[in-house]
């Protein structure tokens, strides 16, 4: 027997307004989701605009929508998208969250201000100093969580205890991992290596409630046996951000060099739908966003490219999330903490 709620049970709310294709795409996206997941989906943001874009009689009887006058810009400062609260499609999407009509929310917009209005309005679970941003990576033994990807460029030892901690549910959750490795970012893979913020997390990790397999390196990310990396948020965007134009210059140097001779057209097509899987792994849409852990609701922010399949895969993230209870399993896992470690983060 199981607790699981059923998708028609769970309604995800989606920021119709944020990212550089709203709202045609998110728009699109949502009704896809609705249809293919079976989840209720609330859009939400400027009413005229997303009705004009819903497909007639084919609307999914599951999707709605709510209006929501402003639209939080891209580089928006986050204080100034918190005191327009509300009134903004962003700001409207978590609190459908927060009073319960929304389990879930996506949005493609701007990360700083997601950041922002997700913790003062859904509020952080006890324990937890700082939510923190989780981005899964295409890694050689299969996906690997890196966490903090942003949230927070400067951290404290248990704020990475926290990380660790909320990644491991997470990868319980999203991978299927009974037992996640979780791996601590650092120069060398030898105790005692690293900084002063990643000796004192190396200590801490050593006795935490999760399976620590020690310091790791840049190149364990892609390579390593780690299924959750920790480390702080400057190093961790750094890190992301170096991964993903990676991933597109290597295609483009494999696509510059193949076409240039008649051999390498022809092996382009025989190998066609093998560098096809392959750029799908590297694929951010395939993953569909990251997760803002740490928060009391799950919250789900999409790279800012969000089209229609990144809103989709979002859509199913939140609602795996929300039927395996995340945040119930975060807060599960910070409660075998000792006392004093949860009041040294706060």
């Amino acid at each position: 027997m199981t607790n699981e709620k059923r998708a028609a049970d769970v309604c995800i709310a989606v920021d119709g307004m944020g990212g550089d294709y709203a709202p045609e795409q998110i728009v699109a996206g949502s009704c896809d989701a609705a249809r293919i997941l079976g989840c209720r989906v609330v859009i939400v943001g400027d009413r005229e605009r997303i009705e004009r874009l819903l497909p007639g009689t084919g609307v999914p009887p599951n999707v709605a929508v709510v209006h929501a006058d402003g639209v939080v810009a891209m580089d928006e400062a986050p204080a100034a998208a918190i005191r327009r609260g509300a009134s903004t499609s962003m700001g409207a999407s978590l609190q459908l969250v927060r009073d319960g009509t929304a389990q879930g929310v996506f949005s493609a917009g701007n990360s700083g201000a997601f950041l922002a209005l997700a913790t003062i309005r859904l509020r952080t679970l006890a324990g937890i100093a700082r939510p923190a941003f989780a981005t899964a990576w295409p890694a050689r033994k299969g996906p690997m969580l890196l966490l903090d990807a942003g949230a927070n460029v400067d951290c404290r030892a248990e704020w990475l205890l926290q990380f660790a901690i909320m990644g491991s549910a997470y990868a319980k959750v999203a991978f299927n991992i009974a037992s996640p490795k979780v791996g601590l970012l650092s120069v060398g893979t030898e105790e005692g290596k690293g900084n002063a913020l990643t000796e004192a997390a190396f200590s801490l990790l050593s006795t935490a409630p999760v399976e620590f397999i020690g310091n790791v390196e840049g190149g364990d990310l892609l390579l390593g046996d780690a299924d959750v990396v920790v480390c702080d948020g400057f190093v961790g965007n750094v890190a992301l951000k170096l991964a993903e134009s990676a991933g597109e210059y290597f295609f483009g140097v494999v696509k510059e060099t193949a076409l240039s001779t008649l051999r390498g057209k022809l092996g382009i097509l025989v190998l066609k739908p093998s560098l096809r899987a392959v750029r799908k792994r590297f694929d951010h849409r395939e993953h569909g966003g990251a997760p803002l852990l740490g928060v009391r609701g799950v919250c789900i922010i999409g790279h800012g490219r969000a089209d229609a399949k990144t809103v989709v895969n979002a859509c199913r993230v939140a609602l795996r999330a929300v039927q395996l209870d995340l945040v119930g399993s975060i807060g599960s896992m910070l409660s075998t903490l000792p006392p004093a470690s949860v009041e040294a983060a706060t």
